[in-house]
């Protein structure tokens, strides 16, 4: 059974930066380079688990999209019983660890 992808508000900024950040509405290669993105995203509704815990809190993931230096992190949590992925994040790579505090 498929997971229900829940892209939270914070997640949907962070996206909307990203765009805004690689000039996607100016380059069809940086559009078709978010659009990936957002199909890897939505490649967790199949097999959340193959993505490893991040480092800075086990009870979240992420899912790494590209390749460096350009590389990004969704950080996203599997909510079992609700069959549901809740992403929390979407950061550059090379961005320092983030705080539990950042994402609420």
């Amino acid at each position: 059974m498929a997971y229900l992808i829940d892209i939270t508000p914070r997640a949907k900024r962070d996206l909307d930066r990203v765009f805004e950040e690689i000039r996607a509405s100016d380059s069809e290669a940086a559009l078709k380079w978010y659009r990936g993105l957002y199909v890897a995203i939505l490649t967790l509704e199949k097999l959340p688990h193959r993505c490893p815990s991040t480092r800075e809190n086990s009870q979240f993931r992420h899912l790494l999209y590209g390749h460096k230096p350009h590389i990004y992190r969704v950080i996203f949590r599997v909510l079992e019983k609700q069959k549901q992925i809740e992403v929390l994040h979407v950061r550059h790579g090379a961005r320092r660890e983030f705080a539990d505090t950042e994402l609420e």
